[in-house]
């Protein structure tokens, strides 16, 4: 039997992966974080955004090892919502601009405290729950400041595959990468 293949991420320090080993919700900012931040309109006004399949697989893999997964954006839009329903994401707060109020709506919704939270955020508008959530991630693409406030930065840029290594990280911290890994390996 062969050794599963690496994964996507690069392992924190022993004091990040304690945190993520805590984390009982997901929730990700959308533009920037799921997608790289570029906005495309149709002929028609409507928005168009494209997302990562790499992304699409680990937040599947999430779900399998029952770690829920929310959506939290500023923004709204039909593309946005088509993911969600593909990737059956079940908790989505979508045009909320104060996000702190969002957040701790979501965290009353699904039972969970502030610190069994993790959010991954790019911009300034994210900063309120960064720095109240268990487990703080940004991106390399997002503003420098967001790393003084987090605990995490991926090493891919958001929309390419910076959400995949945040599940990593959580399938990591529980023990079961090798095991999500293996699966695939051996079948």
């Amino acid at each position: 039997m062969s050794d599963p293949q690496p994964s996507l991420v690069t392992l924190p320090g022993q004091a990040t992966l304690q945190r993520a080993g805590n984390i009982r919700l997901l929730i990700l900012d959308v533009d920037g974080v799921l997608t790289d931040g570029t906005l495309w309109y149709g002929p028609d006004g409507e928005t168009v955004k494209a997302f990562n399949s790499l992304d699409g697989l680990g937040l599947t893999l999430l779900k399998r090892e029952q770690i829920p997964v929310a959506l939290l954006s500023a923004r709204d839009s039909a593309a946005l919502r088509q993911r969600a329903r593909e990737l059956e994401i079940p908790h989505l707060m979508l045009g909320r601009h104060d996000k702190a109020e969002a957040w701790q709506s979501l965290l009353q919704q699904v039972g969970v405290s502030a610190a069994q939270t993790a959010y991954a955020g790019d911009d300034l508008i994210d900063l309120p729950v960064l720095r109240r959530a268990g487990l703080a991630i940004t991106v390399p693409n997002g503003h420098p400041v967001l790393r003084q406030h987090c605990h995490w930065c991926t090493e891919r840029p958001g929309g390419h595959g910076a959400v995949r290594e945040i599940c990593e990280l959580l399938l990591a911290a529980r023990g079961r990468l090798d095991a999500v890994i293996r699966s695939y390996v051996d079948d």
